[in-house]
């Protein structure tokens, strides 16, 4: 219980954060997270209805946050206006909530993230009180200055958002990590559960993924290997790996050994 992730100044025992989009309804929804055991959950602000259509369901009633901590993020924004609107939005409908994860799109191809209008919404929300989880590239200047301009978490991109490719350029997750004082979460582009671990494995502080789990063909079996892979590798990282070698070495001690 020692080893938990603090974020905003709230602490968590899982490092999985997972989305709620593109599940078949939302009662696979709510199997799946239960199941992958993330206890902060996203929220497509611009997709997902938490009650601003009255006359739609409301996927607040299967996912309570009472249980859960709600993270509305600005997936399909286009620009830093769109994103602080959405924000401000989300924050009216969750009561004064302040936690969001920002994601600013350059283009409808990619998904890339677009970084002036990445910063400049970073900047607005942070000015107006928000707790701004950022989603970026894998560039370790723009990470760092989102970091100094007051970002709770940091969360670079391992491939494109859905691509399910994996971690593309570990060397600058790393590089990212090396002097950051805030989370550091791979955001976009897991695909299986070994991608999951491998980012754990490097250290990262956590891993948020969806298509991930909601793309399997079986998502709440997914959402439980990836579960197991988030702590296997939490686990393998903690625990230190052993130096790689260019040739073999003996498993067992051949000193004292009679030939």
């Amino acid at each position: 219980m020692s080893d938990l992730l603090t974020i905003a100044g709230n602490t968590y025992s899982s490092r999985l954060l997972i989305g709620t989009g593109k599940y078949k309804d939302f009662d696979e929804t709510r199997e799946a997270i239960e199941t992958s055991g993330a206890e902060i959950v996203t929220v497509a602000i611009r997709r997902t209805n938490i009650g601003q259509n009255a006359d739609e369901p409301n996927l607040l009633d299967f996912i309570s946050p009472d249980k859960y901590t709600i993270l509305p993020n600005t997936a399909g924004c286009f620009s830093a206006e769109d994103a602080v609107r959405c924000c401000k939005l989300a924050r009216e409908l969750l009561d004064g909530h302040d936690l969001v994860k920002l994601e600013v799109l350059g283009d409808q191809k990619t998904l890339y993230p677009n970084i002036p209008h990445t910063l400049k919404a970073a900047r607005e929300l942070i000015d107006d009180g928000f707790n701004v989880m950022v989603y970026t590239n894998d560039d370790p200047i723009v990470a760092k200055e989102l970091e100094s301009m007051g970002c709770v978490a940091v969360m670079p991109l391992g491939s494109l958002i859905g691509s399910g490719l994996g971690i593309l350029n570990p060397h600058n997750i790393r590089l990212i990590m090396e002097d950051a004082k805030v989370p550091i979460i791979v955001d976009a582009g897991v695909g299986t559960a070994s991608d999951a671990a491998i980012a754990m494995e490097m250290g990262c502080d956590g891993v948020l993924l969806n298509s991930a789990v909601a793309h399997a063909q079986k998502p709440v079996l997914m959402a439980s290997a990836m579960r197991k892979a988030i702590e296997a590798g939490r686990e393998a990282f903690l625990a230190g790996r052993m130096p790689r070698k260019a040739y073999a070495s003996a498993s067992s001690p051949l000193d004292g050994i009679s030939r």
